[in-house]
């Protein structure tokens, strides 16, 4: 086992300022931050669900929440300089590419101009130490490749959402330039993880949920894209690497300033039948069908990234393989159907995380 535990004791007694804390990924964080005994402060529009795992985990109890639009800067200026961070993870987003489509001036709007908000707060700062500024691995110009995409590879993106991502990243990098490489003592990175799964999505058009949906009401997973490649893994492995990250921030702003991916090692990737086929392998019944439609959307069959500067240099590794990963998911949603505690589930599957060693 490695020192992930001692690695994350900074952040005990820290101030943490947190967007999109109401969100899939945003609600892991802000779970295990809380965990490891961090004040933090939550900003992000209101669960879209009763059942959001936010709420399931009770966290407006747990953290400083202050609901918001990261478009309004002037309310976001106030909660952020009012809870004086010292560490800054931001992930509120609009993050699905299908909703791109129908509202892209929103997409736009939110994961651009949002992310400006967001900056500004930071660049007007005297507190922050260390900013996290989370993208997606689809801000890369994907040209179908067989091998990963590297942190120095093109950005771009022929629909909303990623296009949105990568003019993020371009944003991110002006500032960088501009206002961040002068201050020595404040580190700040972008990250760009690969598909995400795990216990609390429940969103539309997304893999997961939809086969955890078909299930719960002994419907058939219908799929569009079957043979579609991603490289796939647990919401806990891209976390482990941004905390691992804004760790090292502190201790060496000037080498570990930049841009990172966090990714599953290249054998895990999987296309979405094999995920849906180990789905059904763990819920131990259901049926699959392949119901292929052209509804003019554009998305990538293959996509990879390569997670080399991540593993050389933070010795940061994913710890679960596939089979767990699906295994630590499905788990989750069947407990949490059944009446178990979310929260008690979630605590349990951070600790079986950060005690594993690799798989």
């Amino acid at each position: 086992m490695d020192d992930l535990v001692n690695k994350l004791k900074i952040f005990h007694g820290k101030r943490v300022f947190l967007t999109g804390d109401t969100g899939f990924k945003g609600s892991w964080l802000a779970l295990w931050l809380t965990e490891m005994g961090a004040n933090v402060y939550g900003y992000a529009l209101p669960p879209v669900r009763h059942d959001a795992h936010f709420n399931l985990l009770n966290l407006q109890e747990k953290i400083v929440h202050q609901e918001g639009d990261i478009r309004d800067l002037d309310k976001l200026s106030a909660f952020f300089h009012e809870a004086r961070p010292e560490f800054v993870f931001h992930l509120a987003a609009q993050a699905l590419v299908h909703k791109s489509y129908s509202n892209p001036k929103e997409t736009f709007d939110t994961n651009v101009g949002g992310s400006v908000n967001l900056l500004e707060c930071v660049r007007t700062s005297d507190t922050v130490n260390a900013l996290v500024y989370i993208t997606s691995d689809k801000c890369y110009n994907n040209k179908e490749w067989i091998w990963g995409y590297r942190e120095n590879d093109e950005l771009g993106g022929p629909d909303p959402y990623s296009a949105s991502k990568a003019a993020a990243e371009q944003v991110f990098f002006a500032y960088s330039k501009s206002f961040f490489q002068s201050q020595t003592k404040f580190g700040y990175a972008s990250v760009r993880a690969g598909n995400v799964i795990g216990g609390g999505d429940w969103s539309e058009n997304r893999v997961v949920p939809d086969c955890v949906r078909a299930l719960q009401h002994n419907q058939p997973i219908v799929l569009r894209k079957p043979q579609a490649t991603r490289p796939w893994q647990h919401v806990l492995e891209p976390l482990s690497g941004y905390l691992t990250l804004a760790a090292s921030l502190t201790r060496d702003p000037f080498k570990y300033s930049g841009s990172w991916n966090f990714g599953p090692s290249e054998h895990a990737s999987r296309s979405v039948l094999e995920v849906a086929s180990a789905i059904v392998n763990r819920w131990e019944t259901g049926e699959i069908q392949i119901k292929s439609v052209d509804n003019g959307i554009h998305e990538a069959g293959l996509l990879r990234l390569n997670c080399d500067k991540a593993n050389q240099s933070l010795g940061w590794h994913p710890r679960w393989n596939f089979e767990r990963t699906i295994e630590s998911t499905i788990d989750w949603y069947r407990a949490v159907l059944a009446g178990e505690s979310a929260a008690k589930i979630s605590c349990n599957q951070i600790k079986n995380y950060m005690d594993s060693v690799y798989d």
